[in-house]
Order: C-alpha cells, then structure tokens, then sequence
C-alpha cells in the first residue's frame, strides 16, 4: 500500500486531464461558492469585469453601491470600467490597491499625492481615466468622499467578495507608497521619477496585503466570504526590463501562490482556478484570441460554465444551460476592443493598436 493506491481520479493527469476532462472538477471545495441569497460585490483586473453580466444574468445578485450623480447625467459613459464593479472604483490590478481603497474607506489612510489639478479640471490619480474632472478642489472632496462611502457600504453588504488578482508590477508614491492603477503619464498626469517608482510585489508582500484585506474586512463585515481567482492575462508591458513573457510568467506565479497561501490560513477563502481552465496545456488555443493575449469570448464562456456549475449546485446547474460565448467575427473584434480600452494597463503601449 501507498499514499496513491486509493487516490481519487482527480488525482492522476491520465484520468482527469488526459481523458474526461472536467473544468468545473477543478476546484478544490464542493461546497456552493454562491447561494441563491447571497450578495456578490468583485473587484479586481480588467478580466473580473467578464464575470459581471453572467453572475447577473445567471439570476445572482450583484451588489451595487454607487451610481452616477444625476447632476452629471449628460456626461458620457465611462470607458475604463469604473460601473462595472460594485462601487466605481474601476480596475484594481494589485492586493496593494484594494487594502489601500479599504483603509481609505474607513479613514485610516489618506494618500499625500490624493489629487492632480489640470487645465480641465481635478483628476483623481487612483481613477485616472474618470470622464468627469471635479472643477473645483471641494467638488473633488465632495465626490471623493461619496465615493469612497459606496466603497464602504459594498464592504459592509456583501455576503461574498470576489477578487481577482492581475499584477504584481505597479507604480506608487514615493511619499507614502500609495498604489496608482496606472503609471502616472499614461491614462493622466505626469510621470516624476522622484515621486513615481516602481514596485513589483513579491510573494510575501501579496500574502501579507491579502490578509490585511481580509482582516480590515472582518472588522465591518465579520461573516464576508472571498473567493479569490487569478486572471489569466498576461502584462501588456513590463517596466522591469525582463521579456514582457519572462515577466508575466513572474507575475502569475507570485499570485497564484500568494492565493494558495491564503486559502490555506483562512476557512472562508476559496480559489477559483480560472488562471489554470485558461492557461493549463489542456485549453485550446481559441482560448485566447490572435494576440495571445485577450481572453477570447469562448475562454470566458469555460471559465463562466466552471464557476456557475460551482454555484449555489443543483439550482444554477438545472436553471442556466452554457454560457454562450459571441459567435460572429464582429462580435469577436467588438469584445477584443472592449478589452482593450477598458483596461488602463493597455495605456503604456503607446504603438498598441485599437483593435
């Protein structure tokens, strides 16, 4: 006898990956990610956003806390995602943001650079790409505060929290480490190397933000579930000076064993292998579309079956039938371009082209 004799067949490459292969066997946990009264807020990288209008549209509640000032009815509709989440805080590529969007919530950080006055208006560096510039530094106080209010009910309503982790390199003060979800001169402002630098997370550092998120968490919201997942897209350029490849393979590495960690230190953590359906060698190449780089309408359709097939179990699974994925080429270059310009990360390639 040994410890292999009477191991499940998710165990063995020949069983579950060679042959009856499974995407929604994979995770590790049978109990519902989500149940049917559950409130669901994300956060994350631009891939996250996918998951949005097939949690609602699957019937699961989608906790939203902040909708546009009617004041400002006649601007035009945000680019960069910011409605997409639960509160309009638009992308967050790193742990590092969201602990910081966290303790700036409940007052206990401020950023020193919180502001960049422009000829048009007061941009916020931690929303660069915001439509609307506050025209004044109280407007900009005003709008940030109810911002960040929503932020703070999203933490305090919902049931279950799903964070997807995108980067490890990011760009921060230098004054006080405020993290910025673009390099500053890309989406807005300027670049200042001695007030700008680069950071790029190690292991530790991810595991630790991770926790402190939790942790902060837990004090307004005591019974807040996390489902943590690692977003299959690799960096559109690295300011590292290694292989953009060599970098990105870092970087998912660094997350994925930074969410392993924390799922081992906390009963009400799971992972969602999103990062493996998409990137494992057993998905196919259409997984991805021709860049290689964009996740493809039919990857987000798997990764989507996998996660509502994990949901609130026999209900979701008889009620939903597959996620289906865009099937005209239009459909298939309206989603690439949608990728594109929703993401600020896409802003530091400047001989990127528009799709």
């Amino acid at each position: 006898m040994h410890p292999y004799r009477n191991a499940p067949s998710r165990s063995f490459w020949t069983r579950a990956v060679a042959s009856d292969y499974d995407a929604s066997a994979v995770r590790d946990h049978t109990a519902p990610l989500v149940g049917v009264d559950d409130r669901v807020a994300s956060a994350g990288s631009c891939f996250a956003a996918n998951m949005i209008p097939v949690l609602q549209g699957a019937g699961i509640h989608y906790l939203r806390t902040e909708a546009m000032p009617k004041a400002l009815g006649d601007i035009p509709a945000e680019n960069l995602g910011y409605p997409n989440f639960s509160a309009a805080y638009g992308n967050l590529y790193t742990a590092r943001q969201l602990l910081q969007l966290l303790q700036r919530c409940l007052g206990q950080f401020k950023p020193v650079e919180d502001r960049w006055p422009t000829a048009t208006g007061v941009v916020d560096p931690f929303r660069p790409g915001l439509r609307y510039h506050a025209r004044s530094e109280r407007e900009f106080d005003l709008l940030t505060a109810a911002h960040l209010r929503a932020v703070r009910a999203v933490f305090e309503q919902a049931t279950v929290f799903i964070f997807t982790l995108g980067l490890t390199e990011a760009w921060c003060s230098t004054a006080d480490g405020a993290v910025y979800p673009a390099c500053p001169g890309t989406v807005a402002g300027e670049f200042d190397p001695q007030r700008h630098r680069l950071i790029n997370f190690r292991v530790d550092e991810v595991i630790a933000d991770l926790g402190a998120v939790i942790e902060l968490a837990r004090t307004i919201n005591p019974t807040l579930r996390w489902v943590l997942t690692v977003s299959p897209v690799p960096l559109v350029a690295t300011a590292t000076g290694r292989h953009v490849l060599a970098a990105s393979t870092y970087s998912k590495a660094v997350l994925r064993v930074a969410a392993d960690d924390i799922v081992q230190r906390y009963e009400a953590v799971e992972y969602f292998p999103a990062l493996e359906i998409i990137t494992g060698p057993q998905a196919p190449a259409d997984y991805f579309q021709p860049d290689r780089r964009n996740v493809s309408p039919i990857g987000v359709a798997a990764v989507m079956d996998a996660f509502l097939a994990a949901c609130d179990g026999s209900r979701r699974r008889a009620d939903r039938g597959s996620v289906a994925p865009p099937a005209s080429s239009a459909e298939s270059r309206l989603s690439r371009w949608i990728a594109d310009v929703e993401c600020e990360e896409a802003a530091v390639d400047p001989g990127k082209a528009a799709g």
